[in-house]
């Protein structure tokens, strides 16, 4: 194929992908873009729909569970356009009303603010002072309509909205095609959530082997590990949803060369090295 064929067909399909979007334009409530990032980033010059569309139907609410909060994604203050934003430092029962938007085929499989990667076909939301990760139930004021989201990115950088869905959770809340809507967001409050935002980034001090459904299997762990190891090992639970989760951590431990130590003796005797936690 010449360059000059070659160069016609990208072309065309620009304009296709172009036309297939039935988002709204700006001034009559397009999704928000992302401000922080370049535009020269992304694939595709503007935001809309995916060509494969869902319904209602096709859309799961996020499930809450207990991610800790880490220091990615959660800068503050931080600045956008010039306005200066303040991360919530004690989030749990905020409620507030504003517009809602949406934003979709333009970020999906990109970064999100806490580095976790966008997908349009699940329910996600960013939020401007939210930590990240957290949870929230979303009410579509206009319908009654009501889901959960996971909040996992920053944004909308619009001074009248206050909520940025995904793609998925806009047909859940059915004002896609509207491009925003009236909504009530309230914070989920997961109990055994860590809150490790001021800690050093790679400054680990537990390795967690596993969360389970049933104490009796993470006390097995625990015992055996225990017999192991010199450091500590403990179980806590967690409520993770409706379930009640158990635990098995390492730690706290004096530093990363520790770490490494213990995760060695763990995979030297069978057992999974572990995930690092701050």
């Amino acid at each position: 194929m010449s360059r000059a064929v070659a160069l016609a067909a990208l072309i065309a399909l620009a304009t296709l992908l172009a036309a297939c979007s039935t988002t709204p334009k700006p001034e009559e409530g397009e999704p928000a873009a992302k401000a922080t990032t370049p535009a020269s980033r992304y694939p595709i010059s503007r935001d809309g729909a995916p060509l494969v569309a869902i319904s209602p139907d096709d859309v799961s609410d996020a499930v809450p569970r207990p991610d800790p909060l880490l220091a990615v994604g959660n800068k503050s203050p931080y600045t956008v356009n010039g306005e200066t934003y303040s991360i919530l430092k004690d989030y749990r029962g905020y409620r507030e009303q504003g517009t809602a938007s949406w934003y979709g085929a333009k970020f999906d499989g990109h970064e999100t603010s806490n580095g976790e990667i966008y997908d349009l076909y699940q329910a996600s939301a960013a939020h401007k002072t939210l930590p990240i990760p957290c949870f929230a139930k979303v009410t579509n004021l206009d319908n009654g309509k009501s889901m959960i989201v996971r909040v996992n990115d920053r944004g909308p950088f619009h001074s009248e909205r206050i909520i940025d869905l995904s793609y998925a959770a806009a047909v859940k809340l059915g004002y896609m095609s509207a491009g925003t809507a009236r909504v009530e967001v309230e914070v989920v409050n997961v109990i055994g959530v860590d809150d490790l935002r001021d800690t050093t980034a790679g400054n680990y001090r537990f390795l967690q082997l596993g969360a389970f459904g049933s104490e009796e299997t993470a006390q097995r762990l625990y015992e055996q590990v225990q017999a192991m190891l010199n450091q500590t090992v403990i179980i806590s639970k967690v409520q993770s949803g409706e379930d009640l989760l158990y635990r098995v951590r390492v730690g706290p431990l004096a530093g990363h060369q520790e770490m490494l130590a213990v995760q060695r003796s763990l995979e030297e005797s069978g057992f999974p090295g572990g995930l690092p936690l701050p």
